[in-house]
């Protein structure tokens, strides 16, 4: 496993392509993925810091479809990778950079293992606040048609970075917010809170058990991303994107070409 992670570390340096490798490296379950996760992640703390929180993935169906995997995943977000609305980010730093359009949302009270199984409903005391939120994944120009689970989620679900609004303590009803995704001032997508498995806190139930069925909780402060309301861009000139929740507020990212290419 550290010699998987320690490629890793490797291929993200160089911003080599991604290519299926869990059965090459004898990666044959989600255990020994998420194995060569925690241990890639640890390599990546002196540089990237400590954790923050999670993110979730392909938790809607247009998502699952996009991937060809029918299931959550998650990953761990570090602390270098968190930023604010505004936030600009440069294409030339990541294998190949996408964006996906979310609700994150704020734990207020520490989530202990243990105890009965969580559902969207009983998980709603636990969150703070919650806000509007795009994650920074990077696919290193992967061929979906050729993607495996394992070698995601070994590979830390692709998280790349999370940019958040201000956090809301009050908010609509979640499963019924539009979510309406711009490029350069003009709409390019929209979706809604019930687009993520029905409701956002039903991909933080999961999260939560999935971690307490391995000794672990979630924290106070801890932020998670609870997976896209529509499908992934790919931004491959200078662009800004917006995401406005209806009730809740909205966060903008401003995407920079590399600089032969003119920005």
């Amino acid at each position: 496993m550290n010699q998987v992670a320690a490629r890793l570390v490797g291929e993200h340096d160089g911003k080599a392509r991604f290519r299926p490798f869990a059965a090459a490296a004898g990666i044959a379950s989600l255990d020994d993925a998420y194995a060569v996760q925690d241990r890639y992640v640890s390599l990546l703390k002196p540089r990237r810091g400590a954790p923050v929180g999670y993110k979730i993935g392909l938790t809607s169906q247009r998502m699952q479809a996009m991937c060809g995997i029918d299931q959550p995943i998650a990953g761990v977000v570090l602390a270098d990778r968190l930023h604010r609305s505004g936030a600009r980010v440069a294409i030339a730093d990541y294998g190949r950079i996408g964006l996906e359009f979310e609700i994150g949302v704020r734990i207020g009270r520490d989530i202990p293992p243990g105890g009965p199984a969580f559902t969207a409903e009983s998980i709603a005391s636990h969150v703070a606040g919650v806000c509007a939120a795009i994650e920074i994944v990077d696919d290193r120009a992967a061929d979906y048609a050729e993607l495996d689970v394992l070698s995601l989620v070994a590979d830390n679900s692709w998280n790349g970075g999370v940019v958040l609004s201000a956090f809301r303590s009050d908010w609509p009803a979640l499963d019924a917010v539009a979510g309406v995704v711009s490029r350069d001032g003009v709409e390019i997508d929209r979706g809604q809170g019930r687009d993520v498995l029905g409701h956002p806190f039903a991909p933080l139930a999961w999260l939560a058990n999935a971690l307490g069925a391995k000794g672990r909780g979630l924290h106070a402060g801890e932020i998670v991303m609870t997976g896209s309301l529509v499908t992934t861009r790919f931004p491959a000139r200078s662009e800004t994107y917006r995401f406005a929740l209806d009730g809740i507020g909205a966060v903008e990212l401003a995407v920079l070409a590399e600089p032969a290419d003119g920005a």
